[in-house]
Order: structure tokens, then C-alpha cells, then sequence
């Protein structure tokens, strides 16, 4: 990433300012602690970019090297970073926080987060494949791996791995009054050993069906050298119960041949029934199953295709076993509550898969570095549902592909299609389209500027009852409405994100213009036809990429045309999770989702 030219009497005219600032703050303790603690002055400042360039892969000159020394470097949270080892923390606050964090332990760094040790000869894609790892491991917000030739040796170099761990301890609450309010605790980094340990306790004095709530989960990644994943989940809510426990192994790199999961769980849900088109918050049924469900995959390297692309691709065949069993549940029949049938169903698949990443910045992340998939995927799925009212086929298809287009911006598509077949009938059809696109990062005044663009089509056919989507919430037109229901859905976004050079107390801010526009309907209504739903808003986001929070957003929302919605103008303040790249590796083999 390039430093943006800034007109030089502006720069010169801040850099007065925060020099004169700073001189009059400095001259009694008190007043220079402040300063210190709440105004980083970035336009007196030599800090280095974060990503200076995007390379293809820094270590291929030294390919067949073999590694001799692994040294493990551990940053503190605040002040240092991979890119700039020398800089320090700037106040009391951040020296402070440093020491009473417990930073990842070296030994768990070596033991379980490295794919290659001491001897091993240099593979480029595999090192650079590990970078990347260490980056999306959520006890670091960075990582870096350099290597260094060994002086006075042609056949060794030494490998340096420097890790900055996140601020690990996260609280969270609220308070309605003494009869409502919330406590809760994250830790995702116990002890240094990278486990995350998540609990959250609710409680609601006027609740009639239950006051208090409680959720949990605690999570053990990477467990050696096997890679595996071990979680184990508790929800205690009113309307819904959950113990589960899962281990699981993902296709981490294209060198990773074998990917799996084993996951059980008993889940006690209340739902709303969905009469007239309608939901009916008055009415409601109990729910309880256990679940079960299995899979296992291989990759195959590639030896056929474009050379440059072969070292990246691979032939993945998998196979997946899920199980229902419900224990309480509504009347099923062949044209009631069919979604709630005991089941097993069976299902392979094949795919192609080619992914490489590449190195960007200021996209989902405020100066993290960010890396961006580029390939393609292809996946067949096919099975069998042994379900209580008669066996099932079904086929589905997904395709996707992401690539950054010179001067344009980076692309991002996805088809998935999926339906089952019983009778030579049609069930459970779905067709979905999703695009995404962000456009090249501009260097403006004021600092950075990304527009971002994505649209999402999702058509259900012949869906069973009680069987809906919404375009409601976050992930649709941003407001939660029960009448915004339906088979079919189209949404539209558009955002504007002005990633500013204002840095308080560590959190950069970023400013938004947003759009969002949709269609939903049933099936027996003229899709095209449907109200166009519409949202149109500013706001500012502001985020500590060394903290575990989420992001923080002030949104002002106008809603011209949301129906039963007393307010056309709505404020909030919500914590939002940082988004992440859709990726082209081939997991399970799933029924396209309907969601």
C-alpha cells in the first residue's frame, strides 16, 4: 500500500497544529499523561505503512534452503507491530496493559501453529500458506514470517516467526434495571494457551417462562500437530437449548490431504408457527432432536491444467452422514411440518479447487494485514435422505470465483443450486447468486476511501410449510420486521468507507454512506411486483484492530417504506464482527442452506 500524497500545506498546517498541541499539553504531567493516553499524532509521526507492498511470495529465492534455526518472536499487544519490531508503546495505558496480558506461549506457537520444523527444507507456497494461518488464529490481529540466509552458509537460513498477540479479555453487558440486565466474559486466550472460553448470563424478572439465560462455549484449536479443533457448546434460552461438542479438521492449505468432522448435539428449540403468509407470535410449538453428523474428505494434487495454477489446485472427494431423531415434535405429514422428519441422510461429493492469497489492507480490517482469496471452485453433491416420509435424491451444484481486476477492484461470485428429488418430483428447491465487489483503495486528504458493492438473489421452489426467509436484520435491510418474510428474495447493497487518519485511544475511525435496497415475496405473488424495501444511512465505525471487541458503529438509518414501522428514522449503537473473505477450499458436502 502506497502513502497516500497529501497536499502539502494541509500536512504542513496539522503537523503545526499537533506540534503546538502537543508543546503547550507536555508543560505539566498531568496534562502530558492525556495527551499521551487519547491523541496519536499521526502527521508527526515515522510509523511505517502496515503492508508497504503486495508481493506474490517473498519466499521463493529461497526454495530447497534448508531451515536450520526457528526463532519465535512474541510482540507485546499495543505498540509494536510485525512490520515496525522497534516501535514502542506511547502511554502509560498501553505499557500498562502489556504487562498484565499473558502473551501466547512460545511453546504452543512451535508445538501446534507451525507446519514445518528445524531440517525441513524450504517450500515458499507452504510458508507463505502458514503466514496466513497465523493471521486468522483469533489470538493474533498479525503475523509475520521472514527468512534470513545463515552468513557464511549457501545451504541453510534461519527463519524468524514474530506473532503480536490481541488483547485477549473481553467483557460485555447491559443493564434494563434491577430485574433485567446481562453479565458476560470472553477469554480467548486462556493462560496463553490459545482456548477460548466465551460465557454469557441473561436475566429477565419478568419473564414468565424463564428468567434467567446462560450460554457457553470453550474451544482447542490446533491440537498439536494434527491440526484438529475440539468445541463444546452449552445455550440454556428460553426458547432454545443446546449441548454439543464437535472435532474438526478443515482443508487449512492445499497441501492439507485430509479434512473431517465429528460433531453431536441435543438441542430443545421453541418456534413460531408461519400461518397466512404470516407469523404468529402468539402461537408457538416445542422442538427437541439429537443431532449427529459425520464427514471425511481427501485432496488430490492436480497434475493436468495451466502449470502456473497446478501447484494450487485439487481433486477433492468427500462423504458426510447427518441424523435427526426428534424426540418431541408437531403433527408431520405428507403436507404438515415435513421439516421436522426423522432423517439420515447420505451425501459425496467432488470438487475442484484452486486458491492462492494476496496481501491487501484496509477492507474489512483498519490496518490489519488482510488476505484476499483469489481462485475458483467447483463442487457436484449428491445422496441420498432416508427420511420418515419416503427417500429423497438430491443434486446440487456450487460454483465461485474471486479475482482482482487490474484498475478495477477484486470480484467475488457464487452460484449454489440445490433441490431434492422424491417421486420424480421436486422438493426443497434453491437457487442462490451472491456478488461481491470492493473497489481499488483511493488515497484521498482525508485518508482512504473503498466503495463496496454486493447483491444476493435467493429463489426457494416448492420449499415445504413453515419454510421462509427474511429480509430482515443485519444481514438484510439492517431493521428486524416479522412482515418481511418470503420464498424469493433480491437485496442490493451499496457503502461508501472512509477509513480517516483520526486515531483516539487506539481506535481508528471510519466513516460510512450506506444503501440497501430489497424485494421478497411467497411464490404465489408476482416477485417484481413486491414494495421495494429501501434503507439509507451515514455513520462512523471505530475499531482497535489489538482488542478482541468488535467493531463499534453509530448508524442513522432512514426507512421510507418498512411496514408496521412506527420510526422512519432509527439511531443505534451496535458492536459489529469483523467480516471475513469467503475462501475457495471444499469442505463438507451440504445441502445448499435456505437462509
Amino acid at each position: 500500500m502506497v502513502e497516500p500524497k497529501i497536499d502539502s500545506a494541509t500536512k504542513a498546517r496539522d503537523s503545526l497544529f499537533y506540534t503546538t498541541l502537543k508543546q503547550k499539553m507536555y508543560r505539566h504531567r498531568l496534562t502530558r499523561e492525556l495527551y499521551n493516553a487519547f491523541i496519536h499524532d499521526v502527521y508527526n509521526s515515522t510509523e511505517v505503512e502496515e503492508v508497504n507492498v503486495i508481493e506474490e511470495n517473498p519466499f521463493r529465492a529461497y526454495a530447497g534452503k534448508v531451515i536450520g534455526t526457528i526463532y519465535v518472536r512474541r510482540l507485546g499487544v499495543f505498540g509494536q507491530s510485525v512490520y515496525d519490531t522497534l516501535r514502542q508503546p506511547h502511554s502509560w495505558f498501553e505499557r500498562f496493559a502489556n504487562r498484565v496480558h499473558i502473551n501466547t506461549q512460545e511453546g504452543v506457537i512451535r508445538r501446534s501453529y507451525l507446519l514445518f520444523r528445524e531440517g525441513d527444507r524450504v517450500e515458499p507456497d507452504m510458508l507463505r500458506d502458514n503466514e496466513r494461518l497465523l493471521r486468522n488464529l483469533p489470538v493474533f490481529v498479525d503475523a509475520r514470517i521472514l527468512v534470513v540466509p545463515r552468513e557464511g552458509s549457501r545451504e541453510f537460513v534461519d527463519v524468524y516467526v514474530i506473532t503480536q498477540d490481541v488483547w485477549s479479555l473481553l467483557a460485555d453487558g447491559s443493564v434494563g434495571g434491577l430485574d433485567r440486565f446481562s453479565v458476560g466474559l470472553e477469554q480467548r486466550n486462556v493462560r496463553g494457551l490459545g482456548h477460548t472460553l466465551k460465557t454469557q448470563f441473561f436475566y429477565n424478572g419478568k419473564d414468565p417462562l424463564q428468567r434467567a439465560e446462560y450460554q457457553a462455549r470453550y474451544t482447542v484449536p490446533y491440537i498439536g500437530k494434527t491440526f484438529l479443533t475440539a468445541q463444546a457448546d452449552l445455550l440454556y434460552f428460553r426458547d432454545w437449548k443446546q449441548f454439543s461438542a464437535k472435532v474438526f479438521r478443515p482443508f487449512l492449505t492445499p497441501e492439507t490431504k485430509y479434512a473431517g468432522s465429528l460433531e453431536l448435539g441435543h438441542y430443545k428449540i421453541r418456534n413460531r408457527l408461519l400461518r397466512n403468509n404470516q407469523l404468529d407470535t402468539a402461537a408457538s410449538f416445542p422442538i427437541s432432536y439429537n443431532y449427529s453428523d459425520v464427514w471425511f474428505g481427501r485432496s488430490f494434487k492436480m497434475f493436468f491444467g495451466n502449470p502456473q495454477e497446478q501447484e494450487r489446485a485439487r481433486l477433492v472427494v468427500a462423504g458426510r452422514m447427518t441424523r435427526y431423531t426428534y424426540l418431541v415434535r408437531p403433527e408431520v405429514g405428507a403436507d404438515t411440518n415435513q421439516l421436522y422428519q426423522n432423517s439420515r441422510t447420505t451425501l459425496f461429493s467432488v470438487g475442484y479447487s484452486q486458491r492462492k492469497y494476496v496481501r491487501d489492507v484496509l477492507i474489512y480490517g483498519f490496518g490489519r494485514t488482510e488476505d484476499v482469496p483469489v481462485g475458483s471452485l467447483i463442487s457436484l453433491i449428491g445422496g441420498v435422505d432416508n427420511a420418515e416420509l419416503g427417500e429423497r435424491v438430491y443434486v446440487g451444484l456450487n460454483l465461485s470465483r474471486g479475482q482482482y481486476i487490474r484498475k478495477v477492484g477484486y470480484l467475488y461470485t457464487l452460484i449454489n443450486a440445490g433441490t431434492f428429488y422424491r417421486l420424480k418430483r421436486q422438493q426443497q428447491g434453491l437457487f442462490s447468486l451472491t456478488t461481491n465487489y470492493f473497489s481499488p483503495l483511493q488515497a484521498i486528504p482525508w485518508g482512504h476511501m473503498r466503495h463496496f458493492f454486493n447483491a444476493r438473489i435467493t429463489i426457494g421452489m416448492d420449499r415445504f410449510n413453515n419454510e421462509y426467509i427474511t429480509l430482515s436484520g443485519r444481514d438484510g435491510i439492517g431493521l428486524t420486521n416479522d412482515a418481511l418474510i418470503g420464498t424469493r428474495r433480491l437485496l442490493v447493497g451499496y457503502e461508501n468507507v472512509l477509513f480517516s487518519r483520526l486515531n483516539l485511544i487506539g481506535f481508528r475511525a471510519a466513516f460510512i454512506t450506506f444503501a440497501n435496497v430489497g424485494l421478497i415475496s411467497f411464490s404465489d405473488r408476482a416477485f417484481l411486483q413486491s414494495p421495494l424495501y429501501q434503507a439509507y444511512g451515514i455513520g462512523i465505525r471505530l475499531r482497535n484492530e489489538n482488542l478482541t471487541f468488535n467493531s463499534f458503529q453509530i448508524r442513522l438509518t432512514w426507512y421510507p417504506n418498512i411496514p408496521n414501522n412506527p420510526y422512519a428514522f432509527r439511531t443505534a449503537f451496535e458492536g459489529i464482527p469483523t467480516l471475513r473473505f469467503r475462501d475457495f477450499d471444499i469442505s463438507a458436502p451440504a445441502i445448499v442452506p435456505y437462509q
